[in-house]
């Protein structure tokens, strides 16, 4: 309101609505008496506007035909808007191939001009005012369905609505609860000025006679009957017209005041000071539950999309297992398939994209064969997913505490206010300061580090037996990166009490082979859509023997580096996903490679572990020994004829 578009649009809507309400009471008579006397006469003081055909006062009328013309034109826009909603919304709801039917026929529908496709609905409908409503709704309906899905495919693919689908959240309910309020302002936007559309849409088909018919009278009747004496009195046509013109522009401003009020919600208020909770204490060993059945078995994972020359596949053949509490890190360069293989484990791949494996068990579960309830009721408190980036980790346009609610609501079967206290509770267990107060608050009054804690907070809401860690300290400086990765690991060995079998494994994921290294007992180097090394943390800088694994750790800088020499890097770039080849990946940038590389890929071989404990496996036909160099530079003492395990066994 203190804004001059707010104070404008609130005087235009007051006006409006005032005029629809008292118009009829005040003027009804005036504008129905018939004047033999006055018939089409010009502006007198008796009539500022003149009269029309039978001596009507022109004013009185415009007046009146307030209400008409503006109820007429809401009822056009709630229909077009209530259609245009359900049509935009449809493909996330209905199956696959009904989804693709709606969207083609509104694909369609919108290359007819607006104003066409009304004319063609009203001749459906009818003559009158009752057809011209229907008529212009479903005219409206298409434009306003292809903004719902664009808008809606937007925010489909936030982190935030993938927790949600994890969390065990409907279809319909995550379009209601998460989709819908975060694309509500440019619809509010698009609706007020739909409405003006509809005002003008209506006058139009009034004029041509096919709209609001005698004795009822809008703007556009009135409009029509002043053309007939504009030459005489031109009043007679421009005042429906200025009524026309100044009601579109009430409905527009009002649009855009709404949308202002509504977008204030995401604008961050001052930070706020508080007392910053204690550093959780550092894990001290590192025990694995060794001998207990797996968290986790990934055999011959493959995650394929269709592509102009045939399906791509960016993960192929990734096979592992993480065991009850253990931590297991994933490095490898960006387009590698690292998060894509936590999405494919994590039901996440959407169509068209196929996962396939020989065996995908998660608790002994078969993911691939269980039905929806058992993966909702299964991921949703068993599984919980950190995400990259923790800004659209979250909805924001709910409060914190709601969304680490709507979990233990969902699954637990918790009602709202124990739901809501749970939330507070795992938010004091991951060290939020004032919890409850935090619990109130919505995602852009977190800092980076405090949205990573609540997005952990979230994924302990159940009884999590994995947490899978995507780049969690990505964004974030160094000191709030250790408390994160301390939290992680204070989760993870929080079973330590209890029983062995029930503690939570790690999978972390990262392109920061150091982070890994601290925070991991095991590590998994991927590179292009495979695991090329599987080996232990513990042995990682002396016992790597995949040139890649060697390479990636010679490119990380120590306080020793020689800051004169040039940095190490790994010559080349990744292949990309469809042009891997028949040979080995990295044969293009390994200074080992010769044409049994180039010729055919290698598979994981167990090799020997030396002093280090521990299972090791390399995809390489030459693996290098403790001796050798990263890749980028041959070791003198390595014949090139080496070939295989057994080769750089000996060597070893």
């Amino acid at each position: 309101m203190r804004t001059p578009v707010g104070a404008c649009s609130a005087t235009l809507l007051a006006l409006l609505i005032a005029l629809t309400a008292l118009a009829p009471v005040l003027w009804g008579g005036r504008a129905a008496a018939i004047d033999t006397d006055a018939l089409q006469q010009g502006p007198t003081g008796a009539h500022v506007l003149g009269t029309d055909g039978l001596g009507r006062d022109i004013l009185a009328r415009v007046l009146v035909a307030t209400r008409l013309s503006i109820e007429l034109a809401v009822e056009a826009t709630v229909i077009g808007v209530a259609a245009g909603t359900v049509l935009g919304t449809a493909p996330a709801v209905l199956p696959r191939w009904a989804g693709r039917l709606v969207t083609s026929a509104v694909n369609i529908a919108v290359a007819f001009p607006g104003l066409l496709l009304a004319l063609f609905f009203a001749m459906i409908f009818g003559v009158g005012a009752e057809g011209a409503v229907l008529a212009i709704g479903f005219a409206m309906a298409p434009a306003f369905a292809r903004l719902v899905q664009t808008l809606s495919a937007a925010v489909a693919g936030r982190d935030f609505v993938a927790a949600a689908r994890v969390a065990g959240v409907g279809r319909v309910r995550l379009l209601v609860r998460h989709v819908l309020p975060n694309i509500g302002e440019p619809l509010i936007v698009n609706a007020t000025i739909s409405a003006g559309m509809a005002l003008l849409a209506f006058a139009g088909l009034s004029f041509l006679g096919i709209g609001v018919q005698a004795p009822a009278y809008d703007w556009g009747r009135l409009l029509g009957e002043g053309l007939n004496q504009i030459y005489v009195n031109p009043t007679a046509a421009l005042a429906p017209g200025v009524a026309v013109v100044v009601a579109g522009l009430a409905f527009n401003l009002f649009g855009e005041t709404v949308a202002g009020v509504v977008g204030g919600r995401a604008t961050a208020p001052a930070p706020l000071r508080e007392t910053p909770a204690p550093a959780p204490a550092a894990p001290t060993a590192r025990t694995e539950d060794d001998g207990t059945r797996p968290v986790l078995v990934v055999e011959d994972l493959r995650i394929a999309f269709p592509g102009p020359a045939g399906p791509v596949t960016p993960v192929r053949g990734v096979s592992f297992t993480v065991g009850a509490g253990e931590s297991v890190g994933v490095v490898g360069e960006s387009g590698s398939g690292k998060s894509l293989t936590a999405l494919g484990i994590s039901q996440l791949i959407e169509a068209p994209g196929v996962v396939t494996a020989a065996r995908l068990d998660f608790l002994g579960t078969p993911l691939l064969r269980a039905s929806d309830a058992r993966l909702r009721e299964l991921l949703g408190t068993s599984l919980a997913l950190v995400f990259q980036d923790p800004m659209t980790s979250f909805n924001p346009t709910q409060r914190i505490g709601r969304q680490l609610a709507e979990v233990s609501e969902q699954h637990q079967g918790l009602s709202r206010g124990k739901a809501l206290a749970r939330a507070v509770e795992r938010l004091r267990g991951v060290r939020v300061p004032a919890a409850e107060r935090r619990a109130r608050q919505y995602p852009h009054e977190f800092s980076g580090g405090m949205r990573q804690r609540a997005m952990i907070a979230m994924g302990l809401m159940g009884e999590p037996r994995l947490v899978i860690a995507d780049e969690p300290t990505t964004a974030l400086d160094v000191t709030v990166q250790r408390e994160v990765l301390r939290l992680l690991a204070r989760v993870r060995a929080s079973g330590a009490e209890e029983q062995r079998g029930r503690r939570a494994a790690l999978l972390l994921i990262s392109h920061d082979i150091t982070v890994v290294a601290q925070s991991c007992r095991r590590v998994l180097v991927m590179y292009a859509g495979r695991i090329v090394e599987d080996l232990p943390t513990d042995g990682l800088r002396t016992a790597a023997r995949h040139p890649y694994t060697r390479a990636l750790l010679a490119a990380v800088p120590a306080l020793d580096t020689d800051r004169d020499a040039p940095l190490a890097v790994i010559p080349g770039r990744p292949p990309e996903p469809g042009r891997t080849g028949a040979g080995c990946a990295f044969a293009a940038r390994c200074a080992f490679a010769d044409e049994r590389c180039r010729a055919a890929d290698p598979v994981p071989v167990e090799i020997a572990t030396g002093p280090h404990a521990g299972r090791h496996r390399v995809a390489c036909w030459h693996p290098q020994d403790g001796r050798g160099d990263a890749a980028g530079s041959r070791p003198e003492h390595r014949p090139h004829g080496g070939h295989g395990v057994e080769a750089a066994g000996g060597s070893a």
